[in-house]
């Protein structure tokens, strides 16, 4: 079984585990900070380009991101479900759990994958190397370089998060978490819940409002 060591500057592992999970919150706001500062550059494009940005919106393709909406919420729903097994002792079944979630963030990113092949086709692409026939005017065109930046980033952060998921996966079968001590695991699943969480706001802005 592996031993949890306990760190020369903390007194007990509950301190430890306690300092875990404020990293991780601290860094999650840092993550925040990025999606911020993109969000409040597309409030300010669409109260510039009103129109524009509304009809460049209708253009985009919504099947493919509720289907991806729907993707990372079950995804999400299996991080929890993880968790609740890790609390129980269930390190194998937390283990699967989190696989699952990775699977299915590997399907979001084949999805995403596609919906870019058909902007790719329709020219409805970032910068100077837009040629949208469809909405051919600069409001759609920053509207289009923004999702491209918007949806990308999250689109890597999908894909560390697939990275985290499967090693902490690798380590729940190896023994290192326990009912009693797992803030490493939560802390895999609070970032992977921040991936999901940031699209719920993405889906609406790019493809409903």
């Amino acid at each position: 079984m592996y031993e949890r060591s306990l760190g020369e500057q903390f007194e007990s592992l509950e301190r430890q585990s306690d300092a875990l999970r404020f990293g991780m919150w601290l860094f999650l706001a840092s993550e925040l900070l990025l999606f911020s500062g993109l969000f409040a550059l597309y409030a300010a494009y669409r109260a510039e380009y009103g129109l524009e940005f509304t009809q460049a919106l209708h253009t985009n393709t919504v099947a493919y991101g509720t289907a991806n909406m729907y993707v990372l919420l079950t995804s999400s729903f299996c991080v929890a479900v993880a968790v609740r097994d890790m609390r129980r002792g269930a390190q194998r079944m937390a283990a699967a759990w989190l696989v699952i979630s990775a699977v299915l963030g590997a399907a979001f990113l084949v999805i995403k994958g596609l919906e870019y092949g058909v902007h790719i086709h329709e020219g409805a692409l970032p910068g100077p190397y837009y040629h949208f026939a469809e909405a051919p005017n600069l409001g759609a065109n920053r509207f289009y370089t923004l999702y491209w930046v918007t949806t990308g980033a999250h689109a890597l952060h999908v894909t560390g998060g697939i990275g985290v998921l499967l090693w902490t996966a690798l380590h729940a079968l190896q023994g290192r978490y326990t009912a009693g001590d797992h803030a490493r695991f939560e802390n895999a699943t609070l970032y992977w819940h921040f991936v999901d969480v940031m699209w719920i706001f993405i889906w609406p802005i790019y493809y409903l409002a």
